[in-house]
C-alpha cells in the first residue's frame, strides 16, 4: 500500500477519537503470541538467512524473549492501564487527584538489524498495547525476517491498527517526512541524529535507543576463569553486534597476561579453533559492515584470532592488544567479534579511557570491592550495567533499558515499556461543597497566611 494512503488511514482512525479498549488490545496480543508460536520455524529459518543466527540464540535473545514481553503484557495490562489515584495536597482541598493513561496517537517504529525480530516487535507490540496505532519500517538489512514480520502483523492486526511498511533509507527518510505523535527509533548514533532533527521540525517526542563504546573494568581480585566465561559469552554473543556487548576491556596490569591465557582457552573451547567455522556464531550482516571490521583489525596487534572468511562473512573472534585511544577501533563502535585489552594500576587511567568516549550504554565491572563497585557505579554516567556479568541486565523486565547522552534517550521493556508509550495525564477533580478564600483577590492581610500554609506544605 502507498505510504500516503497508509499514513492518512491510521491518522484518520486516531482522529475519530476512537479508542482501542484494553480487552481488545489483550485479545490482539494473545492473536500476536500465538501467530509466533505456530510459526517459530518460519522465524528461525528467517533468522539464519538473514544473520546464519544460531537456534539457541535466536530462541533466547528474539523469539523467547519477546513472548515473555507479551505474556507480561497480557497479565498485567489491565491494572497498568487502571487510572492512579495519588495523594491530593491540602491547599486542593477537597480534591480526588489522579494519572490517567493515553496513547500518543500514531507511532513510527524504526528498528534495527541486529536483532531484526524482537527490535522490531517489542517496541511496536509495547506501542499497540498502550492503545497507540503503530507504522513499523523494520531493516532493509535483513530482508527475510523483516517479509515474515509483515506476514505475521498483517495476520494479526488490522492495518489501521498496526502495519509494516519495507524498504530503505530512502523510505525512512520518507516516513521522517510526516507528522507523528511519537518516534522509536533503534540504531546507530549517526542515523539518531537525523532521526532526531526531523523529529524536532514537528515537536514530536523521541526515543532513541543507540549505542556507544561500552567497557568492561576487570579488578585485580577476581576468578580469572569465571569472568573469562562471562565476557566471552557477553561479547561474542551474535558476533558482537550487540550494542551492550562490552566493546573493551580495561584489565588491571598485574592480572594482564594470565587473564588473556584463560579468555583464549574459553573462546577456543566455546567456539573451536580459529581455523574452524563455528556453528555457534552468527555472520556479519552484510559486505560494508565486514570490511569494516577487517579495516579495524588492520594495522593493530592481534593477540589472538584475526581470521575471517569473505565469502562467508565470518570473522573469528579477535583480541587486540593496547590500540591507541586516538586509533579508529577506540572511537567507533566496533559492532563485531573484536576485542581490544586495556590495562591499568589506578582509578584515573580508567577515567582517561572511558572520558574518551562518555556517556556508554553499558557498563560492566568485575570486582569483590565493594568500596571499588561503589565508586565505578557513580562515578560515570551510563545507559545500565552489571556488576560480575555482562547483558544480563537486560533478562529483567522490571530493569528499564535504554541510553544516556550520547547513548540515547528514553528507556524502556516491561512496565517502562508501558509507561514509555503512554501519556500521563494528570487531573484534579475539586469538591463543590467548600471552597477556600484564600487564593482569590483580594489579597489585602493574606500573605502571612498563604505563607504559613505553604511552609507547612513542604
Amino acid at each position: 500500500m502507498n505510504i500516503d494512503v497508509l499514513y492518512n488511514k491510521q491518522k484518520n482512525f486516531t482522529n475519530s477519537q476512537k479508542k482501542i479498549e484494553v480487552k481488545e488490545r489483550i485479545h490482539f496480543l494473545k492473536k500476536l503470541k500465538n501467530e509466533i508460536l505456530k510459526r517459530e520455524e518460519e522465524i528461525f529459518t528467517a533468522l539464519e538467512k538473514d544473520l546464519n543466527k544460531p537456534r539457541f540464540e535466536a530462541y533466547a535473545t528474539e523469539i523467547g524473549y519477546l513472548l515473555n514481553e507479551i505474556d507480561l503484557f497480557i497479565n498485567n495490562l489491565k491494572s497498568w492501564s487502571k487510572p492512579k489515584r495519588v495523594n491530593s495536597t491540602l491547599i486542593n482541598f477537597p480534591s480526588k487527584d489522579f494519572i490517567i493513561y493515553e496513547p500518543y496517537g500514531l507511532i513510527l517504529i524504526i528498528s534495527p538489524w541486529n536483532y531484526p525480530f524482537q527490535l522490531a516487535l517489542l517496541p511496536a507490540m509495547s506501542a499497540f498495547a498502550a492503545g497507540n496505532n503503530v507504522i513499523l519500517k523494520p531493516s532493509e538489512h535483513t530482508s527475510n525476517t523483516s517479509a515474515l514480520i509483515k506476514s505475521i502483523v498483517s495476520e494479526v492486526f488490522p492495518e489501521e491498527l498496526i502495519s509494516v511498511i519495507e524498504g530503505g533509507a530512502e523510505t525512512a527518510s520518507k516516513l521522517l517526512d510526516y507528522k507523528w505523535d511519537y518516534i522509536f527509533f533503534t540504531g546507530s548514533v549517526r542515523i539518531g541524529k537525523i532521526v532526531a532533527k526531523a523529529a524536532a521540525n514537528n515537536l514530536t517526542p523521541i526515543t532513541l535507543e543507540l549505542g556507544g563504546k561500552s567497557p568492561a573494568i576487570i579488578d585485580k581480585k577476581i576468578d580469572i576463569k569465571l569472568v573469562s566465561k562471562r565476557i566471552v559469552w557477553g561479547k561474542f554473543l551474535n558476533s558482537g553486534q550487540t550494542c551492550i556487548a562490552p566493546d573493551y576491556l580495561i584489565i588491571h596490569k598485574s592480572i594482564k597476561d594470565k587473564f588473556i591465557n584463560q579468555l583464549i582457552d574459553r573462546i577456543k573451547y566455546s567456539f573451536g579453533e580459529s581455523s574452524e567455522r563455528s556453528k555457534d556464531l552468527t555472520s556479519i550482516i552484510n559486505e560494508n559492515h565486514f570490511e569494516r571490521l577487517v579495516k579495524l583489525i588492520e594495522g593493530n596487534e592481534v593477540i589472538y584470532g584475526g581470521e575471517y572468511d569473505s565469502k562467508l562473512k565470518f570473522i573469528y573472534p579477535t583480541i587486540v592488544n593496547n590500540p591507541s585511544l586516538d586509533s579508529n577501533i577506540m572511537r567507533e563502535e566496533i559492532f563485531g567479534p573484536i576485542l581490544p585489552i586495556l590495562t591499568y594500576e589506578n582509578i584515573k587511567e580508567i577515567d582517561e579511557i572511558i572520558n574518551k568516549n562518555p556517556n556508554p550504554l553499558s557498563l560492566y565491572l568485575f570486582s569483590n570491592d565493594n568500596d571499588l563497585t561503589e565508586n565505578i557505579i557513580n562515578r560515570y554516567s551510563f545507559g545500565g550495567g552489571a556488576i560480575n556479568d555482562t547483558i544480563v541486565h537486560l533478562a529483567n523486565s522490571k530493569l528499564p533499558f535504554g541510553g544516556i547522552g550520547n547513548s540515547g534517550t528514553g528507556s524502556y521493556h516491561g512496565k517502562s515499556s508501558f509507561d514509555l508509550f503512554s501519556h500521563k495525564k494528570s487531573i484534579v477533580k475539586k469538591g463543590n461543597w467548600y471552597d477556600n478564600n484564600l487564593r482569590y483577590a483580594p489579597y489585602k492581610n493574606k500573605l502571612n497566611l498563604l505563607k504559613r500554609l505553604m511552609k507547612y506544605l513542604r
